[in-house]
Parts: structure tokens; C-alpha cells; sequence
């Protein structure tokens, strides 16, 4: 049960539209995490007909306002710098699809949780950490999440789900593929997991 919620807020987060300009990201996220939940809850969209239609409407909002390419840096962290220009787009491209396909049966499955917002910690001119919390019928579970200001508008760049960073946890096991393996070995497994979905 608890997998499964994290799994939803988790893609909730990265899919809230978060433009906005600086002084107001909490604001903005649950604003715009609202939209996110407004498409989820849509009772035109509740038969599993309508399953593709839905997920189309969150990819959209997905490909506007995630910073896919900061939250692929970030997750590659310093092995960001010996891909090529080429391979950091694959990369990119590739990463998307396998957060996609590990979560986007997990949101379709929200059932209404409560989220509230409570706090908000400016950490530079330009990023910022949003406090939130998943309220279920038995337990809390804290989300932190963090967002980059760029261009005037605030992106996600991680999320973190009771202390446990998303982009800490995928750096984690690139990091290990990447020690005993070329970068492009590590794209054709990312190639392989996505053919396999």
C-alpha cells in the first residue's frame, strides 16, 4: 500500500506544472499539482478505455514542466560529464520512458489521498524545497521535493519520499553499472529495460 502511494505522489510531483516566477514555488506546485489531480479525477476519463487518453494528458504536462535534463544530470551525477553530446540525449530520452513506464500505472491508481503543503525552504536565488506530507486513513508520508528556478519558471529537479532522494536512489545504480562499464553499455541496458515495458 505504501509503495503503491509513493509511487502516484511520486509522478504527481513531476508532473505539476510548476511555472511560476521567484518568490512563490510552494504556491506554484500545489497550484498546479492541482491540475495534475484534476485530470486523474476526471470522471470522463474513469473507463479503462479512456486509460491511454489520460496518460497522453499527464505526458504533456510531463514534457512541458519536468526538467528531464537537469533531473538526468543531476542523477548521473559527475559520469554526466564522459557521455557524449549524443549519448547524454539518448540518455535523456531513455531515462523518461523507464520513469514513465515504472509509474504511470501507479498514478492511474490514485484514490483520492490527501496532500497538504506546509512549508517551504528557499535554498539559493534559484532553488527551492517544498514540504508536503500524503495523508492516508492510517499514516502520514512526507514528500519533500525540490525545484530549480530556470527561464522564470520553477522545474523539478528530485524528489524525496520519507528522507529517500529519487535522484540519489537512480545515482545510486547508475553509478554502480557505470564503475565496471562504458557508457554505452549503460545505454543499452537502459535500451533493453524499454524494449522489454
Amino acid at each position: 500500500m505504501k509503495w503503491r502511494i509513493i509511487g502516484i505522489w511520486i509522478v504527481v510531483f513531476f508532473l505539476g506544472s510548476l511555472t511560476a516566477y521567484a518568490g512563490a514555488p510552494l504556491d506554484t506546485v500545489e497550484a498546479n499539482v492541482n491540475k495534475v489531480l484534476k485530470i486523474l479525477g476526471d470522471p470522463k476519463l474513469k473507463a479503462p478505455s479512456a486509460k491511454e487518453i489520460k496518460k497522453e494528458k499527464l505526458r504533456v504536462i510531463f514534457d512541458e514542466m519536468f526538467d528531464d535534463i537537469e533531473f538526468s544530470r543531476r542523477t548521473l551525477g559527475r559520469n554526466w560529464n564522459n557521455l557524449t553530446p549524443a549519448q547524454r540525449v539518448e540518455f535523456v530520452n531513455l531515462f523518461k520512458q523507464i520513469l514513465e513506464k515504472n509509474y504511470a500505472d501507479k498514478i492511474l491508481d490514485y484514490t483520492n489521498e490527501k496532500v497538504q503543503f506546509y512549508k517551504e525552504n528557499i535554498l539559493s536565488d534559484t532553488q527551492a524545497e517544498i514540504q508536503s506530507k500524503i495523508i492516508t486513513s492510517s499514516k502520514e508520508i512526507p514528500i519533500f521535493y525540490r525545484v530549480l528556478l530556470k527561464n522564470g519558471q520553477w522545474k523539478v529537479y528530485d524528489v524525496i519520499v520519507e528522507n529517500v532522494s529519487l535522484v540519489q536512489n537512480y545515482r545510486t545504480q547508475f553509478t554502480d553499472i557505470l564503475a565496471k562499464n562504458t557508457p554505452e553499455k549503460l545505454l543499452e541496458i537502459l535500451r533493453d529495460k524499454v524494449s522489454k515495458h
